[in-house]
């Protein structure tokens, strides 16, 4: 009994018929009857009625069908765990970040992945948040570490939140909002603003909290670079917008947003549906362990 003989039995049995069968197969139909038939021999009883228009199982036929998927099912699943291990030893691996994601959290997730799969080559880019999303939809990265909005969706990617925080408002020690401690977003409907620019995290919570109040907002500055954003707003440019986080140092003055709130988030992202290399795969678990701890 051969494997190619079971596979040509359930195509016959499924489709009912040899013709569409064989074509299913892309073999030539007298090769299929003929592996069925010796089938047939080697069991000792027929296993599909011939007699009428269409295909039919036999009583044997019906008692086999099963055992026939399941050895099948059996092949298959062992090739698939082959092939597996065969994609974490030679398998390739993509990552994209934004540029304000902490530089040494992705480092120690890419180290540790490294030191688990010493073989798996490993790449990394930057971009916003965007950019990265579509990247992952086209299957150009198999991870990225994107920055939210509270309102931010993305059909077809899965997501894992690691970082959720409050955004404040950002001015240099002279400018007139310094001795602030809070202020609602429509406070800085006139005032210069500096913030990243459009396709970020950052500045999807900016415009949609002013959209919420009622305005659009002005933006003086944008910048890649949280930290260049920090610069400018040091020395009085404007009013910037980041995460707490990010906003600590001499010559600044944070400044609590309220009426709405701001919330930045930093998630993992990859594709929620569509073929994951088993590489993906072991670096998306890696990503969410190492990042969600």
């Amino acid at each position: 009994m051969e494997l190619r003989q079971l596979e040509y039995f359930v195509a016959v049995a499924e489709d009912s018929n040899f013709t569409r069968a064989a074509e299913r197969l892309n073999v030539a139909q007298p090769g299929v009857s003929a592996q069925i038939k010796q089938l047939e021999r080697e069991l000792g009883l027929p296993l599909l009625d011939r007699s009428g228009r269409t295909v039919t199982l036999t009583e044997a036929g019906r008692a086999v069908l099963p055992f026939a998927r399941a050895a099948l099912g059996a092949v298959a699943g062992s090739k698939q765990a082959v092939d597996e291990l065969i994609g974490l030893v030679r398998g390739q691996v993509a990552i994209g970040t934004i540029t304000s994601c902490p530089a040494v959290a992705i480092a120690d997730m890419i180290d540790g992945f490294h030191r688990a799969h010493p073989a798996i080559e490993i790449t990394l880019s930057q971009d916003n948040s965007d950019r990265l999303v579509d990247a992952i939809r086209a299957g150009g990265l198999d991870l990225a570490v994107i920055a939210l909005s509270s309102s931010t969706s993305y059909p077809g990617v899965a997501l894992k939140v690691f970082v959720d925080e409050r955004m404040v408002a950002v001015v240099g020690d002279g400018d007139p909002f310094a001795g602030q401690e809070s202020l609602p977003v429509r406070a800085f409907r006139d005032r210069a603003l500096i913030s990243m620019p459009p396709g970020t995290g950052i500045r999807s919570c900016v415009d949609e909290a002013c959209a919420r109040a009622g305005f659009t907002p002005r933006i003086a500055f944008e910048a890649n670079d949280p930290n260049m954003v920090l610069q400018l707003a040091r020395r009085g440019l404007g009013v910037a917008f980041l995460p707490t986080s990010m906003t600590a140092g001499p010559g600044l003055h944070a400044i609590t947003v309220a009426s709405p709130a701001l919330r930045g988030q930093l998630a993992l992202a990859w594709r929620a549906d569509g073929p994951v290399s088993p590489a993906a795969t072991a670096l998306i678990d890696h990503g969410i362990a190492a990042l969600s701890s």
